[in-house]
């Protein structure tokens, strides 16, 4: 059976929609990041960069949320465009990819500058990550004004990224972003009301003891940059 290493991020969020959606047995086995378990040696040696999510797919281990997330749907001919079509398969393809390597970062960057860094809320940084969080929900917006879907109007792993991402956009960018992205919206309300992302909210519910809630403690392995330079 898959083993499904998580924590409660949207990188790994994605993937409980994935196999909740695809009814691919599997084992969730959570990553408590707020006490440093992502640290320790036995997790390191199935991710080296010490972030979650990973898998242990029969034997084959895999880390980074888009890797696997391709991964699975690819090996399960899950929710993809057909191989006979190659434009929307690329399509695809660049949008999960955009979704991981855009949306994803710069969205936990601004929420870090926003509300953990020592001065939050202002300076450089904050401003820059804010800007480029919004440019990159306002790339999907636009995108999505003539469609359902983001590729083929037809639900893909695409989708299920830029959902897992996309539920973000009011925390970062204050409580008129679904004004400003409403074709977003749209996309995060269509998922939200499929049985699937129910039973998301339900293995949530079911792992709310594994995993602390941030305190002082959690900083040091959170934020080892300012542990280290106290």
């Amino acid at each position: 059976m898959l083993k499904f290493y998580f924590s409660w991020t949207s990188s790994s969020t994605k993937l409980v929609l994935f196999l909740e959606e695809s009814g691919i047995p599997y084992e969730p086995i959570p990553i408590d990041l707020q006490r440093g378990a992502q640290h320790k040696p036995e997790y390191l040696a199935i991710n080296p960069n010490g972030k979650t999510p990973a898998i242990d797919d029969d034997g084959v281990i895999m880390f980074d949320s888009s890797a696997i997330l391709i991964h699975l749907a690819d090996k399960h001919d899950k929710f993809l465009p057909p191989k006979d079509d190659p434009q929307n398969r690329a399509s695809m393809l660049s949008w999960v990819i955009f979704a991981g390597s855009g949306i994803g970062p710069f969205s936990g960057q601004a929420a870090h500058f926003k509300y953990f860094a020592p001065e939050p809320g202002q300076g450089y940084a904050h401003e820059r990550y804010q800007y480029e969080a919004r440019r990159h929900y306002g790339v999907v917006n636009k995108h999505l004004a003539d469609r359902e879907y983001m590729v083929a109007d037809t639900y893909s792993i695409a989708d299920m990224a830029i959902w897992s991402y996309g539920q973000m956009a009011p925390m970062i960018a204050g409580e008129d972003a679904w004004t400003e992205f409403p074709h977003l919206k749209r996309l995060v309300d269509t998922i939200d009301a499929r049985p699937a992302a129910a039973r998301v909210l339900a293995v949530k519910e079911r792992f709310a003891s594994a995993f602390s809630a941030p305190d002082e403690e959690s900083r040091k392995y959170l934020y080892k940059h300012i542990r280290a330079g106290a």
